[in-house]
This record gives structure tokens, C-alpha cells and sequence, in this order.
């Protein structure tokens, strides 16, 4: 059996208690030892009581409390903040709302072994989405693409935020440098980590659709994800 007593998952939430409650015990039911800090922005339907009540239960459950500055972004860097003061080795990186499987991290670890970032990945062999229209997979490979053509990352889904790091490949960049938000902090976090010298692999796994609670997406996440690799391209 592995031991997980050296890694974190990182979990950003807003308004994810109805996930939460069954996510967290779940998480640990398959890895006892590991840690979960769960990241809040401010959330208004009892995310953060909940999380508190069940702090008495899980012993290796954390909460960071966020007051302003809100998106998943700068709550992903603030949580990472929080770990690099901790004696953590790994971090994951997950979404609360069960799109993705809490089964693979014990996998993406595994594969930090021979590298510094390991990917979940929609798009080889093996991964997939599930019960997700067809413009939205065709739109979801055309950003990838795009991503892979103009920053040449070696990546088949730059997008996806369900993944494993090294702490010490994270703390050889500079988080205060980021300030893109949604999925265009994912492509920016790994682009600044690809120039650092990370070694990256990509892990398959099959994207569901959120059990609970409403999707974050929006227009201005949209257009973001559309100018930063230009911008990353340009002028780093």
C-alpha cells in the first residue's frame, strides 16, 4: 500500500456543500493518510460549516478561508501558498463536483515517481468525456489544440485541472507572476512550469459532467482562455 501521508489534494470551492459531504469522506475512505485542504471563496451556502463540522472527524481536513480577490485562480495559488509552509511533497489538484473521479489520484501520484507534473488527461488513450453535448467537445479539442500549436506545450489537454505536482517544481515559480483566472490559469500554471524545466506525463482519465451545483464558465473565462496564450508567447 502507498503512503500518502506526504501528499495534499487541493480542492477551490464556491457553493459546493452538496458535493462536498459526500466527496471528502469518500477521498479519504480510499487514502486514510493523505491531507485535503479545501480552499473557499466566501461561499454563501454553508461550504465552509460544513467543512469545519467535518474537521472533527477527518483529522488531515483543512480549511483556508477566502475574503476577497475570489476565482479559481488566485484560490488555487493561495492554497498552494498554504502547502508550501507544510511539510507536503504532492499536491492534486480537483474540482469538488465529482467531474473528476477521486479514484485516480492515487494513479496520478504513482506517476509523479518519474516525473514533476502528472496530467489527467480527456484526450489519449483511454480518457473521454461523459454526457457533454458535441459543441462543447469539439470546443473543448479546438482549445487544446490551439493552446498546443501557439505555446508547444506537451500536453493533449493543457485544460484540465485534475493534476498531480511536485511541491518542488511549483515553488521554482513565481505564483505572484500568475493572474489569469479558469482554464487559463491551468494552461499558464503549466507553461510557466514547462519553462521551469518540469518533466510533464499525462494520465487518462474520463471527464463527468458536475453532480451538483452550477458551472462557473462564463464569456470573460472564455475570451481570457482565448488571449493568454498570445500573451504568454509574446512577452515571456
Amino acid at each position: 500500500m502507498s503512503d500518502y501521508s506526504q501528499s495534499i489534494v487541493l480542492i477551490p470551492t464556491l457553493n459546493e456543500r452538496e458535493n462536498l459531504k459526500d466527496l471528502i469522506p469518500s477521498i479519504f475512505g480510499l487514502m486514510p493518510e493523505i491531507s485535503v485542504l479545501v480552499v473557499d471563496d466566501n461561499s454563501s451556502d454553508g461550504t465552509r460549516e460544513l467543512v469545519g463540522f467535518m474537521k472533527t472527524g477527518f483529522k488531515n481536513l483543512f480549511l483556508l478561508e477566502r475574503k476577497n480577490n475570489f476565482g479559481y485562480g488566485r484560490s488555487s495559488i493561495d492554497g498552494f501558498k498554504w502547502i508550501f509552509e507544510r511539510p507536503y511533497d504532492n499536491v492534486v489538484t480537483m474540482d469538488a463536483d465529482f467531474s473528476h473521479n477521486f479514484n485516480e489520484v492515487p494513479a496520478l501520484l504513482e506517476k509523479l515517481k518519474n516525473s514533476d507534473v502528472a496530467m489527467g488527461s480527456r484526450y489519449i488513450r483511454g480518457g473521454g468525456v461523459k454526457n457533454w453535448s458535441f459543441f462543447r467537445r469539439v470546443l473543448s479539442r479546438l482549445a487544446n489544440l490551439y493552446v498546443k500549436i501557439i505555446l508547444g506545450l506537451p500536453a493533449a489537454d493543457a485544460t484540465s485541472g485534475f493534476n498531480a505536482y511536485r511541491v518542488t517544481s511549483l515553488k521554482k515559480i513565481n505564483l505572484d507572476k500568475i493572474d489569469s483566472n479558469g482554464y487559463a490559469f491551468l494552461v499558464e500554471l503549466k507553461y510557466r512550469l514547462f519553462r521551469a524545466g518540469s518533466k510533464f506525463i499525462e494520465h487518462p482519465i474520463l471527464f463527468s459532467e458536475r453532480r451538483e451545483g452550477q458551472s462557473k464558465m462564463s464569456g470573460k473565462i472564455i475570451w481570457e482562455s482565448i488571449k493568454l496564450p498570445w500573451k504568454l508567447k509574446l512577452f515571456n
